[in-house]
């Protein structure tokens, strides 16, 4: 009898134990236990020896590391939603399926959103660090750590997906007003629902909003979609909030703004060059204009559970023979 051999399954990364161990029980999978992010060449031995690869959005799978001339990958399963750390243009034409973890982390990522738009005007992590920094407090003041209120402000969203979406919800339930802008405008029952007006115009949704989400992914399209032009066009006493990607704002220029008072602050989840952070942005967390997180949007257990068993289904559905349910096609991005 003839024993089947286990496709071979690269894991770029440390992942929950309940995921990788069933990897372990499907495929001969090569974990990642001290979850050291792989170098390009330890990456392209991957695509060399392995039939299946799982990356990250640490992971930079480029044409240069997917082009091997004796290339045994099939398939790039990718633990994340987004795929911008993945050339799909060159692996589709290699005829290497990726795919990704859609639909997961909508919720978490619309959590920690809705908590950036709160913590950055009403001065959340300021008030923090009095208690846990050894600072002299002496007690209520009527006039002292005042910020903004947010119910009745108005609450631009750029990318009105499905986290984009989520963000409205509860933002709407906090008493924002909701306006968005998006390549197209969403069902007319969704608009009623979050009583939401669309701008097919971003530069004039942008010169009228007193908090910014940025809730769209990163694509060619959207790189520094917030220009340095456009980041001009907001109002001094906005702020801010970027959950998606780094990229889609020209950081520079906007910390430049935030430090000559021309953008009231801003809070951030990501970063242009991450896992890199501008010094001076750090600088305006420390004087309180800025709230920076290390990329925690989707860090929740149950999340990082969730994108491990797409991953598998992905897996399995693909060595069966079929259309992966999450496959990602240059056409789609």
């Amino acid at each position: 009898m003839t024993v089947r051999k286990k496709p071979l399954v690269v894991v770029t990364r440390k992942l929950p134990d309940s995921i990788e161990t069933r990897m372990r029980e499907l495929f001969d999978a090569r974990l990642n236990l001290d979850d050291q992010p792989m170098t390009q060449e330890q990456l392209a031995d991957a695509v060399r020896t392995a039939d299946i690869l799982v990356p990250t959005v640490s992971d930079d799978i480029d044409e240069a590391v997917l082009n091997q001339p004796e290339r045994k990958l099939r398939m790039v399963a990718n633990f994340g939603n987004g795929v911008d750390n993945i050339d799909v243009t060159a692996a589709h034409s290699l005829g290497i399926t990726v795919t990704n973890t859609p639909k997961v982390l909508t919720e978490d990522t619309a959590d920690m959103t809705m908590a950036l738009i709160l913590a950055v005007p009403r001065r959340l992590t300021e008030g923090a660090t009095i208690l846990t920094e050894g600072k002299d407090w002496a007690g209520w003041s009527p006039t002292w750590m005042l910020g903004h209120r947010i119910g009745g402000k108005r609450l631009g969203i750029i990318g009105m997906g499905r986290i984009g979406q989520a963000v409205a919800r509860r933002a709407h339930a906090f008493g924002l007003q909701i306006h968005y802008h998006n390549r197209r405008p969403v069902a007319p029952q969704i608009e009623e629902e979050l009583g939401a007006t669309y701008w097919e115009s971003l530069d004039q949704m942008l010169a009228r909003m007193d908090i910014i989400s940025v809730n769209c992914p990163h694509t060619p399209a959207t790189f520094h979609l917030l220009s340095a032009r456009r980041l001009k066009l907001v109002r001094k006493d906005a702020y801010i909030v970027n959950t998606a990607r780094g990229e889609v704002i020209d950081e520079d220029t906007m910390t430049k703004l935030i430090e000559t008072g021309d953008i009231a602050g801003a809070g951030l989840d990501v970063f242009e060059h991450e896992p890199a952070v501008s010094p001076k942005l750090v600088r305006l967390a420390r004087a309180g204009k800025v709230v920076l997180l290390p990329h925690m949007g989707s860090a929740t257990i149950e999340g990082r559970v969730e994108m491990g068993e797409k991953v598998i289904i992905n897996i399995r559905t693909f060595l069966d023979g079929h259309k992966p349910p999450d496959r990602v096609l240059p056409s789609m991005l």
